[in-house]
């Protein structure tokens, strides 16, 4: 099934193709939440620090895949909307091939380092082995990350978001089914549940293909599935490329925040780690609009229908300042109910809350910087998508420190730097949309 994003009304289209990735996200990140939940209520305070710790570096590897797919994808979408199908297929082809091999190789890698990595974070000895093994077992399954984040972008890039929310929705229900059987019943612990994460998306990935073949006519591409096209690699990687380090740049200085709030104590990380899964929850939807504002103005760049790309940002910006004056109320004042669904101890239940209270008030930071990053990639420009969340995590890390380290703040530093470094992105990426909105060319340079 596709879906030509070049015709009708424009507010409706982005409403429609962000449901469904929002209710899939919410649905991966529920079956990630349940990793947490589980942990902390049946097996311990250590376990669940040990969880939250390693999952900065797990998300930096699925964010790096994942980038790759979307730079991948936006390519896919502007052949599409110029109707270019055989260009379109060696795409795709070329992705796949391609990720393949990069994806098994990360994987190896990323298992072999998984010790060095966690010593890197400061992670305390006392719960470094219960992480290495959890990060390990979830870095063996990455291939299955890859092909179902490559398949579920393609689909995506041709204005299908329906089908990938299916997958994930029966993919949820058997991780969370897993992590009570492997953890409750088989006492397996942190490994159980990261088993449990690997065997559902497995599970997604295989839908997914089973999907395309019988669904998707074009992309039934039988041996042209084979086809490696090494000129186009380069643009392909190009696009990936900056994507992926973009994604991977935000999840780094997530990583260097996490060796801060590591020199804390275990209630402050836990409650971090409690606080951080919430927050993923509100933050991702904001993401998800700004796809779908991608895939609407890449589609009629390619079809050349430059006012429908320019109605498309607006409408998508209206779209998340809606979202974010939503998730305020939610989060301020839902804060302390929220986080008894993860913890017990009133200290961790206390800190989190304040860590959601603060941070709620700044959600319409990342509607905008979500929202102006879909623009610059709707056009084709992710330089400067890349160059903006690295000024961000400029901004975010050493405020972090200072504030923790230097002025003793306690986990209301986290919500400030993360403040700063928004602020810093918006400076640096209003000006050239500006004056791309204004030119009217809506082409990157």
């Amino acid at each position: 099934m596709t879906n030509d994003m070049t015709k009708g009304a424009i507010t409706p289209l982005l409403i429609r193709f962000t449901i469904p990735l929002v209710l899939g996200n919410l649905f991966q990140l529920t079956y990630n939440a349940a990793d947490s939940i589980i942990v902390g209520k049946f097996v311990g305070e250590e376990a669940l620090a040990a969880v939250g710790t390693s999952n900065p570096l797990m998300t930096l590897a699925i964010l790096f895949i994942n980038g790759m797919c979307l730079g991948a994808g936006i390519l896919v979408s502007t052949a599409f909307g110029a109707g270019n199908t055989q260009l379109m297929e060696r795409q795709v082809s070329t992705t796949a091939i391609a990720g393949t091999v990069f994806s098994l190789a990360f994987s190896a890698l990323c298992v072999i380092l998984a010790t060095p990595l966690l010593q890197l974070m400061q992670v305390p000895a006392d719960i470094l082995p219960i992480a290495v093994s959890y990060l390990r077992i979830v870095f063996a399954g990455l291939i299955f990350t890859f092909f179902y984040n490559f398949l579920a972008a393609t689909m995506r890039a041709l204005g299908d978001s329906k089908s990938a929310l299916y997958f994930l929705m029966v993919s949820s229900v058997l991780n969370i089914g897993g992590d009570l059987f492997f953890v409750k019943v088989l006492s397996w612990g942190s490994e159980g549940c990261a088993l449990s994460t690997v065997l559902s998306e497995a599970m997604c990935c295989l839908l997914c293909a089973i999907y395309i073949k019988y669904k998707v006519p074009i992309l039934c591409l039988g041996r042209r599935w084979l086809v490696f096209d090494g000129k186009l690699l380069k643009k392909i990687v190009s696009y990936g490329w900056a994507s992926a380090m973009q994604q991977a740049t935000v999840q780094m200085g997530k990583i260097a925040v996490q060796g801060i709030v590591n020199t804390m104590g275990v209630n402050t990380m836990a409650a971090f780690a409690a606080a951080s899964r919430i927050d993923d929850f509100a933050y991702t939807p904001q993401q998800n609009i700004a796809h779908a504002m991608t895939t609407l103005m890449a589609q009629n760049r390619g079809a050349g229908k430059k006012d429908r790309v320019k109605e498309g940002f607006h409408c998508g910006i209206r779209i998340e300042l809606v979202y974010a004056a939503g998730l305020t109320v939610v989060c301020f004042f839902g804060a302390e109910g929220i986080m008894r669904m993860f913890a017990e101890e009133p200290e961790v239940i206390e800190l989190g809350a304040r860590f959601l209270r603060l941070i709620s008030l700044m959600y319409f930071l990342p509607a905008l910087t979500n929202g102006i990053q879909g623009f610059f990639r709707g056009i084709g420009d992710l330089k400067i998508t890349l160059r903006s969340s690295m000024l961000s995590m400029a901004a975010r890390v050493p405020s972090a420190a200072l504030l923790v380290l230097y002025f003793h703040m306690e986990i209301e530093a986290l919500p400030w730097s993360y403040a700063f470094g928004w602020f810093l992105m918006l400076a640096y990426e209003v000006p050239p949309m500006l004056r791309l909105l204004r030119s009217g060319t809506m082409e990157n340079e």
